[in-house]
């Protein structure tokens, strides 16, 4: 279920260093350095290990942290965490994009991260352990990787990164070592902007109009005067009829884009569409009527 958070200001502090700029550093760079695993370029050919026993899911409550705040920090609906030990924490959707902070050191150092983990559990600063001991190049911003959703992410970080509390920290293992991990913040992932030549270029895989759906929210007259192939119609004055079960009308996890006359209803649209729970969604920018302009002149224009 998808959480709807409620966005706070985070307050500056006096650690200016960790400025967010340095973050995206690691979001440009990371196919070179031994994080690798959290964007994914291309599919991975070698197998992942299987997924972990609860006993090395379990939870260390910190206390909270503004070090690392993001700019916008997001809850769940009633502003509260989950007990210790509950399990009853529910997954994300994979539409949310989560603030994290890890601490990596090599998978046959299995003591040292029980080591690390019970000195957190005790009291120690995270923030200084990762410091001097995480063989991750991020431990130059003290383990934040920033901004990110859940197919940038390898699987099985993604699992435990996905399901932990805010601002508890958790341990896993990847194909790179064990992890120590700490969601600090999540928020919904920002729609995605496409422009008209770009799905034009989109639109001359056959493959496209079958790996992806097309939704066009303009009236019915205005679709009669000017309109684009394997587009389904689904019109913003008729959502009563259509919104409530939207979800069964299309599949959740295929890309999404969204078509409107100038690109302001879609993105309405395209914004209601990421509550419901779509993974992927595209608003295109400037509508049809830019289509027409930049890319096919022989639409019309209205």
């Amino acid at each position: 279920m998808l959480r709807r958070g409620v966005a706070a200001a985070a307050g500056a502090t006096a650690s200016a260093r960790h400025h967010h700029h340095h973050h995206h550093h690691h979001l440009v760079c990371c196919s070179t350095l031994p994080c690798a695993f959290v964007v994914k370029f291309s599919p991975s050919t070698s197998p992942l290990p299987a997924a972990f026993a609860s006993s090395e899911l379990r939870p260390i409550i910190i206390a909270p942290r503004t070090r690392h705040m993001p700019p916008t920090r997001c809850y769940s609906s009633n502003g509260a965490d989950e007990s210790e030990g509950s399990g009853s924490s529910s997954t994300r959707a994979s539409s949310r994009e989560l603030y994290i902070q890890h601490l990596l050191v090599k998978q046959e150092d299995t003591s040292l991260i029980l080591q690390l983990q019970q000195r957190i559990a005790s009291g120690e600063d995270f923030d200084e352990l990762v410091h001097e001991y995480s063989i991750c190049p991020s431990k130059g911003d003290f383990g934040i990787l920033g901004w990110l959703t859940k197919d940038q992410l390898d699987p099985e970080f993604a699992e435990v990164a996905f399901k932990a509390p805010l601002e508890r920290v958790f341990r896993c293992k990847t194909r790179l070592g064990w992890h120590l991990v700490r969601v600090l913040g999540e928020r919904d992932a920002p729609i995605k902007a496409i422009d008209p030549a770009e799905l034009h270029q989109k639109m001359q895989d056959p493959h496209f109009f079958e790996e992806a759906q097309l939704i066009d929210v303009r009236e019915p007259d205005e679709v009669s005067r000017a309109s684009l192939p394997g587009f389904q119609v689904f019109p913003l004055r008729q959502f009563g009829t259509w919104g409530p079960d939207i979800t069964t009308k299309l599949d959740l996890s295929k890309d999404t884009y969204v078509l409107c006359h100038h690109g302001s209803r879609s993105l309405q649209v395209a914004k209601w569409l990421q509550l419901q729970g779509f993974q992927s969604i595209y608003n295109v920018v400037g509508g049809i009527h830019a289509y027409a302009k930049d890319v096919d002149s022989s639409i019309p224009t209205y």
